[in-house]
């Protein structure tokens, strides 16, 4: 069975060119409301890392969320932006990434993602904790955006979708399978494998390479893609990156699972990987642990629970005086 992959050229965050380049990109998938029906609830999870005001283009550009939302609109749905992240709140992580006034320009509802337990087909791991926000939405759309990251050597769009893993268990599953990175991409490909988003649009019009995810430099790549199966666009964009499949933990246990569609079965409607070869594109200088030990985990959960209930209420109501 083929499986589509949209690949077009896009160089510009400006918001009309933007929904031109969206407009090109999902119309060999049906346009958006192929995915969307009216009354849809619709779950929008761009890349939004913590709660530090972002640099370098390591994040989903606040445009790229704006035009999604609208597009989602205009098929009927009602979008709402979702995350739990590491750190503080979503509502904390979106004023923080530039989101907030575009989703009180939108009457966007930024929402809390709570955790639930979830059955996996896999015996490797045989519940996960997701969000029950996002497993009840009707629809899930995947923003990620294209960046190094020093530990899985790239995040694309299976990776993004830890942020819907709840925030306190990030820094638990980094200590419980952190220490095989095998086993810790695939518990992402059965965490992306569950959320089973209908749709990811990934943000690579400026990328973020070197020592991601926060710390490499912009690229411009002027790409954007979009396919209702995130791993089969998570292979496309490693191709297109020059970098070997199997380094990548994401894609490679993907491959090994038999969830991502082969080469041959995958489609390119538009633009090919080929005929949009990045060259030298740079990796992590060095690859660093996933795993935390105790110490950091405890540490990371105090963290958690000071910025969520002492520092960003604090924020707040300084803004009030």
């Amino acid at each position: 069975m083929a499986v589509p992959v949209s690949l077009i050229s896009a160089q510009s965050y400006h918001r009309a060119e933007l929904a031109r380049s969206l407009a090109q990109v999902l119309e060999p998938l049906g346009g958006m409301g192929a995915f969307v029906k009216p009354g849809d609830r619709v779950l929008l999870k761009p890349n939004l890392l913590t709660g530090a005001r972002p640099t370098k283009a390591c994040t989903t550009h606040p445009e790229l969320v704006y035009g999604v939302a609208q597009q989602v609109r205009a098929a009927g749905g009602h979008p709402f932006l979702g995350d739990s992240p590491a750190f503080g709140t979503a509502q904390g992580v979106a004023k923080a990434n530039g989101l907030l006034p575009l989703a009180q320009e939108l009457d966007l509802p930024i929402v809390e993602l709570h955790g639930h337990r979830y059955p996996t087909h896999n015996p490797e791991f045989d519940h996960l904790r997701l969000s029950k926000e996002a497993m009840e939405a009707d629809v899930i759309i995947n923003l990620p955006k294209v960046k190094s990251h020093v530990q899985l050597t790239l995040t694309l769009g299976v990776k993004n979708l830890f942020g819907c893993v709840p925030g306190k268990m990030k820094a638990w599953w980094h200590m419980e399978a952190g220490k095989d990175v095998q086993r810790f991409g695939t518990m992402l490909v059965e965490t992306a494998r569950l959320l089973n988003p209908a749709l990811t649009i990934v943000d690579g019009i400026v990328g973020h390479e070197g020592n991601g995810p926060s710390n490499g430099e912009p690229r411009d790549l002027g790409v954007l893609g979009a396919s209702p199966n995130v791993f089969a666009l998570d292979r496309a964009m490693v191709a297109m990156l020059g970098v070997d499949p199997l380094v990548v933990p994401t894609v490679a246990q993907s491959l090994r699972l038999g969830v991502c569609p082969t080469w041959d079965e995958i489609v390119f409607p538009r633009l090919t990987p080929e005929g949009l070869q990045v060259a030298d594109w740079q990796l992590p200088a060095e690859l660093m642990p996933i795993d935390f030990g105790m110490p950091r985990v405890v540490k990371s959960t105090f963290k958690h629970l000071y910025i969520r209930f002492i520092k960003e209420p604090m924020t707040v109501y300084a803004g009030r005086l």
